[in-house]
Order: structure tokens, then sequence, then C-alpha cells
């Protein structure tokens, strides 16, 4: 009489097979769920109100300049920015840098004579700032994006859920429609909104510009972290409804992309002028401004580029 033999099942190895297999299936659906993300942000066309008007140079084979801007409009037909800023990308290296210009630099608007820089939006919208950064700095800008605030605030929930840290000095509240404790503190993207735009700084406006670059390279650390790149179709999504801009969507994909997978690295950050590089002064009609040395601002954005 033949005995038939028990085979033992090794639960280590069906284990292990079952765990390989979860982890195809998840990356299998994250896979997905980027493709379809990527192709419905593709046929979302951004809008693009002045890229008519906008002369800038489109040549993506070498660095791009882009031109920033958060437009302070509740409504008005004739408003200025709320910042003013240059992204720089460089293709090749995947470097991202971030120029700040102050607005109220005393800058020479085209057809309107010397005027703080952030008047030239008001004047001509985004190209006549882009002729005029052209004039007083020798900087070519490539595009444009103008950003809703309240896409920013949606952009910021998106990528980082769990807000961001930081080290509010002091009690912020005029002007910003909420109170920002002193102390540490965890920002998700309304009050982050209110952080980066109190106007009320004891530093003047240099502390606004400097909780800006703050921000945005801290987004970046902490989208980075969270491996945010499958929620770059989303984030085009929002961009399509909240920021005017001339960029193309695939050109905003690479972009988006190298930031994501920290291919980019960190980025570095100038503001324009320099210490030492300006004076304060006030002129009738115009108020308090900057004059700006523009010879060393030149020197300081080749150097940096």
């Amino acid at each position: 009489m033949t005995k038939k033999r028990s085979k033992r099942v090794r639960w280590g190895r069906v284990f292990g097979a079952l765990l390989l297999l979860g982890i195809f299936m998840v990356g299998l659906f994250t896979v997905s769920q980027y493709i379809e993300g990527t192709y419905n942000a593709l046929n979302q066309p951004f809008q693009k109100a002045e890229a008519d008007s906008f002369q800038g140079e489109k040549n993506t084979t070498e660095a791009v300049n882009v031109l920033l801007l958060g437009s302070d409009s509740r409504g008005e037909e004739s408003a200025r920015t709320d910042s003013i800023m240059v992204a720089h990308y460089n293709p090749q290296t995947h470097k991202v840098k971030l120029i700040s210009l102050m607005r109220d630099m005393y800058v020479t608007i085209p057809e309107h004579g010397q005027q703080k820089l952030n008047a030239a939006y008001s004047f001509g919208g985004a190209e006549l700032l882009r002729e005029t950064i052209k004039m007083n700095f020798g900087l070519d800008i490539h595009h444009y994006a103008i950003v809703d605030f309240e896409g920013f605030v949606k952009a910021v929930d998106l990528l980082v859920p769990g807000g961001i840290e930081v080290e509010i000095p002091y009690e912020m509240s005029d002007g910003i429609g909420m109170t920002l404790e002193e102390g540490t503190q965890q920002l998700h993207g309304e009050q982050l909104l209110g952080y980066v735009r109190f106007r009320q700084d004891r530093l003047s406006d240099f502390g606004r510009v400097q909780r800006q670059q703050e921000v945005v390279s801290k987004l970046k650390e902490e989208a980075v972290s969270l491996n945010s790149v499958t929620k770059l179709p989303k984030l085009l999504d929002l961009m399509s409804t909240y920021v005017e801009t001339n960029l193309d969507t695939p050109t905003l994909l690479t972009i988006g992309k190298d930031i994501l997978t920290n291919e980019t690295g960190d980025i570095q950050t100038l503001r324009l002028p320099e210490d030492g590089s300006f004076e304060n002064e006030t002129y009738d009609g115009v108020g308090e401004v900057l004059e700006v040395d523009f010879e060393q601002s030149k020197d300081a954005l080749e150097k940096f580029l």
C-alpha cells in the first residue's frame, strides 16, 4: 500500500509572491492614472488672453525665462502685480533658478517715463512688463504665467495636503483676512497665501519677497519628498483653470517632472535689487521708490544665470 506525501505550503514564498503582485498592481494603477491624467491635461488648453500681444521669443531649445506674476486684481480693469518673479529653466542641466524683482524699483517704462516697476503691468499687461524688464535689466523673457490666487491655494492643498511648516516672526493679520500667530506654524493653502501676501512687514517689501522665495523653495522640497510626480496631471488640470500662460503643456510637463523628481536639485534664488545696490527715495506722484544701480543689477544677473 503506497502512502501519499502531504505537501507543505511554503507560506513565505506565497506571501512574497502576493506582495510582489500587490506592488505590481499598485504601480500599474499609478502609471495608468498618470497616463490618463496626462492625456486629459494635454487636451485642456490654457487661458491665453495676453498671448497674442506677448512678444517674447519662443525658444525652448535653450534656457527658458518665464515671467511669473501674481496679480492683486479684485475686479479692477487696471491691476498691478502683487509679485513679480522670473523662473529660469535650463533643459540641458535641468536646473531651476528664481529671480524676484522688487515691484517698487524706479524704472523707465516704454512710452510712460519713470514709474514703479509694477506700474508697467497696469499700463500694458505682461508684454509691457516684459519690455520694461528687458530695457532696464537686459533680461530676455520668453514666456509668461499669471497666477490666480485661488489656484495657488488649490495647488498647495493638492501637492502638500499636510501643509508647509514656517516660522512666523510676529503676529500677521492686517490686510490678509486672517490672523497668523507668532511661532512655528503648519500652514495650508489659504493660510500660506496670507503669509506670502502680508504687506505690513517690519522689513517692508523685502520681507514679503523673502517669504515668497521661502514658500516656493519649501513647496518644491515637500512636493519632492512626497513623490508628487503622479499629481502632475491634476496640477496641470488646475492650472488650466487658474493660470493664464503662453507656455505649451508638453513644456510644462517636462519642467514639472524635473522639479517633482528632484532632477533640478535645490532652487537657487536672487533678489533684485541686491543689498548695497539701491537707495530709498520719495517722488511726488509716485511715492516711495527704490533708486537702483542698474549696472550692478545687470552684473548680478549675469553671474547668477
